[in-house]
């Protein structure tokens, strides 16, 4: 899949689930049932066990239902593994030119992270497809909206304090897609093997996206 394929699936998604689990099966059964419940950009982070090794384990398993990236990358040299282990697009919460000129040489999205104005303007500059807003918990959909008043070039996506009451709020206010960690990847849901029960509590996040969009 080409990069801008690959962006086009994860902006369409509109929802980039976060990924973290306690074990291989874990992980995969995880990915499966976002993806079953319509999540169609997958995100596993650096911090869960084996992620390196999992993801070509997964990427066979959803059989191209979705794309799957790597988060929490924090330098240009694990994007390289992450990338040569799979992954189809690199996320980090920091900004670190090495990995953007990772991910361009290989052809892969990226999506850096920055809080500021400046910070998000200079990770853009430096070549972020997409710039994640982290944390974005005490900042809100509105200040999407300031940032988007002066910035309206710059794709922003937020990390942090997404829940199914405001990823709506986030949408209008001019994100790409919404990263989502503990409040779509349900712990206890995952814990007692609540397949289909994490499966439907995707389906309403993608929902409410497309109502948003609507």
């Amino acid at each position: 899949m080409l990069r801008e394929e690959i962006l086009a699936t994860t902006r369409d998604s509109g929802v980039v689930a976060v990924i973290r689990a306690s074990s291989k099966d874990e992980l995969l059964d995880t990915a499966l049932a976002l993806s079953d419940g319509g999540i169609k950009a997958l995100e596993i982070t650096m911090t869960s066990p084996n992620a390196l090794d999992v993801t070509a384990e997964i990427r066979k398993s959803i059989d191209g239902d979705a794309v799957l990236g790597m988060g929490t990358v924090l330098d240009g040299e694990t994007a390289r593994m992450a990338i040569l282990s799979g992954a189809q697009f690199i996320v980090s919460p920091i900004l670190n030119h090495d990995i953007i000129e990772v991910c361009r040489r290989y052809s892969i999205p990226s999506i850096i992270g920055a809080f500021t104005p400046t910070e998000i303007l200079n990770a853009w500059q430096a070549g972020a497809d997409v710039v994640k807003v982290f944390p974005a918990t005490r900042l809100g959909p509105s200040y999407f909206k300031d940032i988007k008043g002066p910035l309206p070039q710059v794709k922003l996506t937020p990390t942090g304090g997404v829940s199914l009451s405001n990823v709506g709020e986030f949408i209008k206010a001019g994100a790409e897609f919404v990263g989502v960690g503990g409040a779509l990847v349900n712990k206890e849901m995952i814990k007692e093997k609540r397949w289909s029960d994490l499966g439907e509590l995707a389906r309403k996040f993608v929902n409410e996206v497309q109502k948003a969009r609507n």
